[in-house]
């Protein structure tokens, strides 16, 4: 279950940090889809079968998670919880991507 799933958990997190945020216009959306791609690939790739399956969706997941966080060093913002949380989830993205290959 996608509650029990701290990936998941984190990645709404950072979701809902990113909402808040005061962006530029033109990157406000933007962050939205990279932030909301991040749980969306996380939930997706946690109901596929196969490991590579799993690993491709949770790669895209890490680089939504960095596109992310590029967005958030662009516009100087300094959130101390935002960035824990991005560097939590890096660290799990990585590693549960690396045991499925």
């Amino acid at each position: 279950m996608l509650k029990d799933f701290l990936a998941f958990q984190i990645s709404k997190e950072i979701y809902h940090s990113c909402k808040k945020l005061k962006v530029a216009p033109h990157l406000k959306d933007q962050l939205l889809r990279a932030s909301s791609s991040i749980a969306l690939n996380i939930a997706e790739g946690s109901g596929k079968r196969t490991s590579k399956d799993q690993a491709r969706f949770y790669s895209i997941a890490f680089g939504s998670l960095r596109e992310t966080q590029a967005i958030v060093e662009l516009e100087n913002i300094v959130d101390l919880y935002l960035n824990q949380k991005i560097n939590h989830l890096s660290g799990i993205l990585f590693n549960i991507s690396q045991k499925r290959k």
